[in-house]
């Protein structure tokens, strides 16, 4: 029986160390797997290895069903290859490759979610069989993720967590995973504070969505926290990740204080501004009754009633304040979550200038005296004055003192006071300072007048205290009506008219308790006398006479030139003539116009005889030729009786000269 059972151990190991014999001298590598995306083409190797030589070789390739079972879906031997019918992967798999080369690839197109098994290849040869196993993996890109929080406000005062948002992430294989982030923080679940709720859905394609809820117990400070949700998925030969939108939750909390400013103006308040007090509570939603309280007076804002923007516009308007509003303000809130009042307090103050205090108001003075004046204005700042006359600055400070008092130094102060801090804070105050004195008359420019006009308007200001009386007088005696009178800061203006019919003196006369003064005005009338224009008429006449040696009958030509009239039209300005001179202004136009007269009767009578013009001489029809120097005119002169001859060339001829009959022109 031992040596039975010796030999079947014997037989057994014979034929193990036979077969591995066998199997080790095939080898069949292929990858662990291959990932491609949905819809691409996947290629698994099966490389072969063999130490016998390979020939006479069977490829076989198979898949591993859901049940753990080998399908086979392809064929092939040195006679023939065979694709499998009615299997998944009949139409769409394609096998290249003897294993002469030691490489045979199997190549599925349009791959699909369901094609995501493991494939066998297996090889028979000479010297033995050998597989080898590849899975298969197929990707398929997530779309872009959302994030929906909630609309509503949350209250920290909830017992159990609040749902914050929602993120989804649809059609992704395999399944995308889903972390929610508290700005930079991710969240996990922790009991009564956050909740992380996942949910996977499969579609009818195959895909994956994924949705996740995160609930969580808010705090005050969550009010500016960011929630986003981070997308984690898987692709081809690693890992992908994306982000959502972030988001913010409004978060419900109660008032812990209240604040309450000057909007405006910014800085120190003055008199006459308008004030705008803000008050908000930090509770979220904000009081919606809120009372500002200035001692015994009250001023409710009821927005409610005034504004339905109830949350923007807590806000008391003081238009012109006063001293008076300076003070404690209290705002006063009740919370909208726990109906609790909460107080909160600011102090204004509104600062005032009175109106300036000038002392003494007004002053009268002798000549030569001291005025001394004070400005006060009481201000809640400090001050700062000038004192201005005539718009120009004469002392600084509250004190004005004038010495030696003139009429120059007479007149209306001026005190300005303001406040250098603020601007627009002034006021002011005058005084009339009266200098005690005789009239003085202020001389104009010009008190000599000429003029054309019937009537003159004469002024006349006068300096003193008491204001002097004026009376205006003529050189006739008369006494002449006031037409206008005006006080003046030192004195008086006087204004007459004097209707003129010849020279006349007229005076202001100035008098008062101290004095009198007097002024002359000096009057003299003239007439605007504009001359005759007086026409003059020249005739010039110019005779040639043409000479020949022929015996042809003999022609004189004379030929005139006579000048175009020329009236002299000018306009002498008028002249002031005075009235004593105008008998010999008239007497020497009458003796003008006898000249004239005989002047033209005398050019009348010589033009009648013919001695003028061309009418004495013949002209001699005999002479076809002209001789230039021998055309003359004869120049005569009041001062000389002798003729001077000018020929054509400007040389001197005597009368006897001239070839033919000359130019008379006498003035």
């Amino acid at each position: 029986m031992a040596v039975r059972t010796a030999s079947y151990l014997l037989f057994g190991l014979f034929v193990t160390f036979h077969t591995w014999g066998a199997w080790a001298n095939m080898e069949v590598n292929m990858e662990d797997r291959v990932e491609v995306y949905r819809g691409d083409t996947a290629q698994i190797t099966c490389m072969i290895a063999s130490f016998e030589g390979i020939g006479g070789m069977i490829i076989q390739w198979f898949y591993v069903t859901g049940t753990g079972e080998k399908q086979k879906i392809y064929y092939q031997d040195s006679t023939m290859k065979v694709v499998d019918k009615d299997t998944r992967f009949t139409e769409r798999i394609s096998v290249n490759g003897t294993g002469a080369t030691g490489e045979v690839v199997l190549t599925i197109s349009d791959v699909q979610l369901a094609d995501e098994k493991e494939f066998i290849c297996l090889i028979k040869g000479l010297d033995g069989t050998s597989e080898g196993r590849t899975k298969l993996k197929v990707f398929e890109k997530p779309d872009s993720p959302t994030i929906e929080g909630v609309q509503t406000g949350i209250s920290v005062n909830e017992d159990s967590p609040s749902k914050i948002g929602t993120c989804e992430v649809k059609n992704g294989f395999p399944k995308p995973n889903i972390t929610w982030y508290r700005n930079t923080t991710p969240l996990r679940s922790v009991p009564d504070e956050v909740e992380v709720v996942p949910s996977v859905t499969s579609e009818s394609s195959g895909l994956f969505s994924v949705t996740s809820d995160l609930n969580l117990k808010v705090v005050k400070e969550d009010k500016d926290d960011e929630f986003y949700c981070e997308v984690t998925y898987f692709v081809p030969g690693g890992t992908r990740m994306t982000e959502t939108d972030r988001i913010n939750i409004s978060v419900f909390y109660p008032s812990t204080a209240v604040n309450v400013w000057v909007e405006s103006p910014k800085g120190k308040i003055k008199e006459g501004d308008s004030i705008e007090l803000h008050c908000f509570d930090n509770g979220n939603p904000p009081s919606s009754v809120v009372s500002i309280k200035h001692l015994d007076v009250i001023h409710i804002i009821n927005v409610h009633i005034f504004d339905e923007q109830s949350l923007d516009n807590n806000v008391l308007v003081l238009n012109n304040v006063t001293r008076l509003d300076s003070g404690v303000y209290q705002c006063t809130a009740l919370d909208s979550i726990n109906f609790e009042p909460i107080h909160g307090n600011t102090s204004v103050f509104v600062h005032y200038l009175e109106a300036a205090v000038v002392i003494p108001q007004d002053t009268v003075v002798a000549q030569g005296a001291e005025v001394t004046a004070t400005c006060n204005a009481l201000s809640s700042l400090k001050t700062q004055t000038v004192w201005l006359k005539d718009r120009e600055e004469v002392s600084q400070g509250h004190t004005l003192t004038v010495k030696d008092a003139t009429f120059d130094k007479a007149g209306m102060y001026v005190c300005v006071v303001t406040v250098p801090e603020m601007e627009g804070m002034e006021t002011n105050g005058s005084i009339l300072v009266n200098v005690k004195g005789p009239p003085e008359i202020l001389k104009p420019d010009n008190t000599e007048i000429e003029t054309y006009d019937t009537t003159v308007d004469l002024s006349c200001k006068v300096r003193g205290f008491p204001a002097p009386k004026i009376i205006w007088t003529t050189s006739d005696g008369q006494v002449l009506e006031k037409a206008l009178e005006m006080m003046t800061e030192d004195g008086v203006q006087s204004r007459v008219s004097i209707q003129v019919t010849s020279d006349i003196t007229a005076s202001c006369n100035a008098s008062n308790d101290h004095g009198t003064d007097a002024l002359t005005f000096n009057i003299k009338t003239t007439v605007n006398t504009t001359p005759t224009p007086v026409t003059t008429t020249t005739t010039t006449t110019t005779t040639t006479t043409a000479t020949t040696t022929t015996s042809t009958p003999t022609i004189t030509t004379a030929t005139t030139f006579s000048s175009a009239t020329a009236t002299a039209e000018t306009a002498i300005p008028p002249k002031k003539i005075r009235k004593e001179g105008s008998g010999v202004i008239i007497a020497v136009i009458i003796i003008c116009i006898l000249l004239l007269a005989v002047l033209g009767s005398v050019l009348y009578f010589l033009y009648k005889k013919g001695k003028i013009c061309g009418r004495s001489g013949k002209q001699d029809l005999t002479k076809d030729k002209s001789n230039k120097d021998n055309i003359v005119v004869e120049m005569k002169s009041d001062n000389t009786e002798d003729a001077v001859l000018l020929g054509v060339n400007g040389e001197k001829q005597s009368p006897n000269d001239q070839g033919g009959a000359y130019l008379d022109v006498q003035k």
